[in-house]
């Protein structure tokens, strides 16, 4: 029922256009960047890294995290999905002094350096590759990572994220990639 409520992409939506526009407001913050060597910005995600391939996360790269950054957040997601929108990944408390991940990273819930991940749309924990319906057109994911004042408590999902982000972005990137199936 939609009717008077917004629906799961809209919030998101509505959420990445605050934080984007409060980093927008903070100047320098906004010079963050997040990047991949597996696919470039509004490229094609390769094959590997989908439902269709090994599924395993790519590699990212990350530029500019703001000094008072105490952790970063990551959150993927398919707002093309025909549910509404689709949660691939959900990884929080990275190290605001790293400047990446590695491709492949494991699916558990906690790393010994403090990242922790929590469930994606899929049911489980950790990366879960793009999976769009065969013959539509290519969906759009965003890689969307955020610069935190603050590590966070436990969030076992993306609502849970996007509520523990409230009040804590100090700066956001983003990253699109696209994958489609015949």
């Amino acid at each position: 029922m939609m009717g008077k409520h917004m629906s799961p992409k809209n919030i998101f939506t509505v959420l990445a256009c605050v934080f984007f526009c409060a980093v927008s407001a903070r100047g320098a913050a906004a010079a963050m960047t997040i990047s991949s060597p597996a696919f470039a910005d509004g490229g094609t995600i390769p094959r590997k890294y989908t439902c269709d391939g090994a599924n395993v996360s790519p590699a990212l790269q990350w530029k500019n995290v703001p000094e008072k950054a105490k952790s970063l957040a990551l959150a993927v997601e398919d707002p093309d999905a025909p549910a509404g929108g689709w949660t691939h990944w959900v990884i929080y408390n990275i190290p605001a002094g790293s400047h990446g991940l590695s491709s492949q990273m494991p699916p558990t819930a906690h790393a010994a350096n403090g990242t922790a991940q929590g469930a994606n749309s899929f049911g489980k924990t950790g990366y879960g590759g793009p999976c769009p319906p065969s013959g539509a057109a290519p969906h759009h994911y965003y890689f969307r990572l955020y610069a935190l004042d603050a590590e966070l408590p436990p969030v076992p999902d993306a609502a849970a994220l996007k509520a523990a982000l409230k009040g804590h972005v100090l700066a956001a990137a983003a990253l699109t990639g696209r994958y489609g199936r015949k």
